[in-house]
């Protein structure tokens, strides 16, 4: 059985609907990131980067356990444990699907994550960065808008996991200060994506956990101060 190392964040929800959607066998490992969990020798045993999520899999190639971290390789590697489910096989669908899967890991996940930061987390509020951060998710939604005004899916016709790895930073758009109504196309893909059972089972994982109300100053300093930076 597959152990996810997690907690309910849009990257753990990532990985949480790929397992459902592929109905594979896991146990979930929680990761109290505004507790520090993630500095636990144990976590940082599987992942020197101290982020969720992170797998083991006891039974990886060639019958040996495996670690990974990062979740685009782990989803990666779930496709191919299951023969290449959730991403096309076809070289053009492929090609289609990883670009999508790098365009999250490298756009709306740290553009995403850099504004709910600036404008939600920080305690002093920069003009600059919150307006910088604020054009680049409306700038993003536009790329997506524009992606799925012509084709169903972000990689064609079919969900892929460049879908799953999307739609966990494209819900709950209120807490960027984003209509989806603006964004007709998006707004579509995003209802869909939704509506299926093992994304709503995905979402749910660990939901009890999830923060409510204001960060603290403890967890402010934890995921934000100098315990993020120290030497491990």
């Amino acid at each position: 059985m597959i152990e996810v190392w997690t907690w309910p964040t849009p990257n753990g929800h990532k990985i949480h609907i790929a397992l459902e959607e592929l109905a594979l066998p896991y146990k979930v490992i929680p990761i109290d990131i505004g507790k520090g969990d993630q500095f636990k020798p144990e976590f940082m045993a599987i992942t020197p980067n101290h982020r969720i999520p992170a797998i083991v899999d006891p039974d990886g190639p060639d019958g040996k356990a495996i670690a990974l971290f990062e979740s685009a390789a782990i989803m990666i590697y779930l496709s191919e444990k299951t023969g290449g489910s959730l991403i096309p096989a076809d070289p053009a669908g492929r090609y289609a699907c990883l670009q999508w899967m790098m365009f999250q890991m490298g756009g709306t996940g740290p553009m995403f994550g850099q504004y709910n930061h600036f404008a939600n987390y920080a305690v002093q509020k920069i003009p600059y960065a919150i307006e910088r951060y604020t054009n680049e998710v409306r700038r993003l939604h536009r790329v997506l808008e524009k992606r799925l005004a012509q084709s169903e899916y972000l990689a064609g016709p079919d969900y892929t996991m460049a879908d799953i790895i999307n739609f966990p930073w494209i819900r709950n758009p209120d807490r960027r200060h984003i209509d989806l109504t603006e964004y007709p196309s998006l707004k579509r893909w995003h209802d869909a994506v939704a509506a299926r059972p093992a994304v709503r089972r995905g979402i749910e994982v660990l939901s009890e956990k999830q923060r409510r109300g204001q960060m603290t100053d403890a967890e402010r300093e934890i995921m934000f101060g100098k315990t993020q930076f120290q030497d491990r």
